[in-house]
């Protein structure tokens, strides 16, 4: 019987992301958590504290994503006693939508070749 020379332990890993001609990052797997975070806990810093980041950075990045796309895709209240609240706008979940379908994608073509690529390797 064929060994397999990668044993069954050995995963391929990829990340796709978003960028600009410049090459500087737009959005990603992480920034499309803090999304469905902000969308899931209704604020800003409920997402932080879920995912365990830093609310400052997370900021400056949402404000940076808005500027490159050159669109809103957060809804914010500013907060008093009770805190503010932020959501996605319709084009914010327009854009994770359509996101996460081209992820699912590219992820089955990615599995299918891996197992092709894998295939290849017996001995």
């Amino acid at each position: 019987m064929a060994k397999n020379l990668l044993p069954e332990h050995i995963r391929f890993n990829y990340k796709i992301w978003l960028s600009n001609d410049k090459d500087e990052g737009i959005l990603g797997d992480g920034k499309r958590q803090i999304l469905k975070a902000i969308e899931e806990h209704g604020s800003l810093k409920g997402a932080t504290v879920a995912l365990g980041i830093t609310y400052r950075r997370t900021w400056g990045d949402l404000k940076k994503i808005e500027e490159m796309l050159g669109f809103t895709i957060l809804d914010k209240e500013r907060g008093g006693k009770e805190g503010g609240k932020m959501s996605l706008t319709p084009e914010g979940r327009k854009l994770i939508q359509a996101f996460d379908a081209f992820h699912e994608k590219v992820d089955d073509v990615i599995e299918k070749a891996f197992d092709e690529f894998r295939s290849q390797l017996t001995r």
